[in-house]
């Protein structure tokens, strides 16, 4: 039986590698000719999502907890299990959603390329006043309308519970006065482990109800984070997690290093 799962994950693997390139061609195309990044944002969340998903037998189920006004920024913070709960992600919340992501990236062939295409907002944090200055710059960018996805955790939680809560996305949330909206995901590692071994399955999201931000100062963060936190444990419990010990102190760092940002 080993043999027939090796050669499942291959053909799954040429066609992630198939639909990624065949999509990734034709939004470069529809952005060389729109120069919409909004356009090239749906075509992400509604094309390439679904097909991934399609081709790794992956099924989701999406519950929102109360309505949402989606077309209203916000900072969406999930924890974080497999690189599948990106596509699935980008699917359950049905808005154009950017990731804060490391200045690096801005300058690797074809991914940095697509990121500054759909809107991705770069954050410099090699020095701790060009981490202020990118984070004023991003909440700006906030305010006028992009949707921000944020894994606070910082890395994959790997089956024991989730994580404490890295303080960059609510900072960003205070300093734009958006709410944040936690959000829980669950069955992304058992249907892709680390290793590139694709199971079909399930994968459940649940978003939770907003936390507004706009009276909140840079004070209020850990309250901020505590919050955020117990809610995404209470909502993961409900689809069917282990959750996590509740009110864990949010882990400290400087400003800027860690947004929350892409790197799975």
């Amino acid at each position: 039986m080993n043999w027939i799962w090796r050669l499942l994950n291959i053909v799954q693997l040429v066609g992630v590698i198939g639909v990624t390139v065949s999509t990734g061609v034709l939004g470069f195309s529809i952005f060389a000719i729109t120069w919409n990044r909004d356009l090239q944002c749906r075509f992400t969340r509604t094309v390439w999502s679904p097909a991934l998903l399609f081709v790794g037998g992956v099924r989701l189920k999406v519950e929102h907890e109360v309505p949402i006004p989606w077309d209203s920024p916000h900072v969406y913070v999930l924890n974080h299990q497999s690189a599948v709960d990106i596509p699935a992600a980008f699917i359950a919340i049905p808005t154009n959603l950017r990731f804060i992501a490391k200045a690096a990236l801005r300058y690797v062939p074809m991914l940095g390329t697509y990121m500054a295409m759909t809107g991705m907002i770069f954050v410099d944090r090699s020095a701790k006043h060009r981490a202020l200055r990118s984070m004023r710059k991003a909440a700006e960018r906030i305010r006028e309308g992009s949707n921000i996805i944020a894994f606070p955790e910082g890395t994959r939680s790997r089956g024991g519970g989730i994580l404490p809560f890295k303080k960059g996305p609510f900072m960003l949330a205070i300093e734009a006065g958006v709410p944040v909206v936690p959000c829980a995901i669950e069955g992304g590692q058992p249907v892709l482990p680390p290793g590139f071994r694709i199971h079909p399955g399930t994968i459940r999201l649940k978003t939770g109800t907003p936390i507004p931000t706009a009276e909140l100062q840079r004070s209020d963060r850990d309250r901020l984070i505590r919050q955020a936190r117990n809610e995404v444990l209470r909502l993961n419990r409900e689809i069917g997690g282990v959750g996590g010990v509740s009110d864990t102190p949010p882990e400290t760092q400087e400003v800027g290093d860690d947004l929350g940002a892409y790197r799975s």
